[in-house]
Order: C-alpha cells, then structure tokens, then sequence
C-alpha cells in the first residue's frame, strides 16, 4: 500500500536533499590537497599524490554503524552522500539528520589523520577514540561554530563525521558542535572492525 505524501514529508525529504548538497559542496570546499603524503600507509596510492587510491575497506558507514547507536542520537533519512575531489580524495558514506538538531555525515575517506593535521586548520585538537587517533577541526571559515569536522584513523584513511548545527536547531544548536561530533564519534568508533 502507498502511504500518500503530506505536505509535511515533502518538506522533511527537501531538507534532506538540501542537507546533503551542503554536504558534498562544505565537504568538497574543506577538502585537504593531494599534496599532503600520509605515513605508514601501506595501502595503493594514486600516482604523484600520495593518496590511497580509495577510501578504506571493511567498514560501511550506511550499513555498519548498528541501529542502535543511529537510535541513540535520534538519527533519521539515512541518505547516501559519496564524493570525489581533485587530487583522488574521495568520501563514502551516508547523512542522517537529527529532527530539530544537528546534521551528520559519517563516511570513509583516502583523507589520513596526518594529512588533515597538516592543513593547519582552525580549532585543531587531537585525542584518541577507543585506541585510535583523532582530529578534530573547523573547517567552516565563514560560521566555524556552526560545523566541525572529526577524521579517525583507519587503515589507509580515516572515517570522517561532518556535523553541522545552525543555532536555529532547537534541540542542540546551543550546544558545542565540536563536542557534538566528539559523543557522535565515541558511539560510532567502537563500531569499526580492529584490522579496519
């Protein structure tokens, strides 16, 4: 049976497609230059860049994070959101958006802790998320309070979380995005196979 689309939905489902343009365009915007050359990765790389040739394996964003967790963070419209930039740096992954809070992009990346470091953006702080490496930055020049960006290590790249939270988000846009994408990611972390 089809459920007939109210007024309400279509407005839910643009917002989703809008969230995930802004997504792919923040996303290719802060992107980190294939100049960068990553260590320790023992993975193909792209010719003269020092790039993985892809993003890593054995973790799926859009089919491995448990129900639970997405659940637990009130995370809905699972949404693909795959790119690919100059220099071979690609995403892939999903969004989710929060009813009334922030915005979340949760995918792979050929993007390595190291190379985001280099970059030297605003805010950089680094730490570690069940026994891997973490950076966190803001990355967003024009509102860096409204969007961060947290890269966790994995075997020939990282898993990228990109949250937005404009403060119009009545449930969290008080809340520091930063500290946002931290708790995200310390649900989603332990998640990742160990050889991932």
């Amino acid at each position: 049976m089809k459920v007939p689309m109210t007024s309400k939905s279509n407005a839910w489902r643009v917002g989703v497609l809008a969230l995930g343009a802004a997504f792919v365009l923040v996303g290719c915007g802060s992107s980190v230059g294939g100049d960068a050359t990553p260590s320790g990765s023992s993975t193909a790389t792209n010719a003269g860049t020092g790039v993985a040739a892809d993003v890593p394996t054995g973790y799926n964003a859009c089919k491995d994070i448990p129900q639970s967790v997405l659940d637990s963070e009130k995370l809905l419209d699972r949404t693909a959101n795959d790119s690919n930039v100059s220099g071979g740096i690609k995403w892939r992954g999903c969004i989710w958006v929060q009813n009334d809070g922030y915005g979340a992009s949760i995918r792979t990346t050929n993007l390595t802790v190291e190379m985001v470091r280099a970059k030297n953006f605003p805010d950089t702080r680094e730490f570690t998320i069940d026994g891997r490496r973490a950076i966190s930055t803001r990355q967003n020049e024009t509102r860096p309070e409204t969007a961060c960006n947290l890269n966790i290590e994995m075997q020939g790249g990282s898993l990228e979380i990109y949250l937005t939270n404009p403060p119009s988000a009545k449930k969290t846009g008080h809340l520091d995005t930063c500290e946002l994408t931290r708790s995200l990611a310390e649900k989603v972390v332990p998640t990742i196979p160990a050889g991932a």
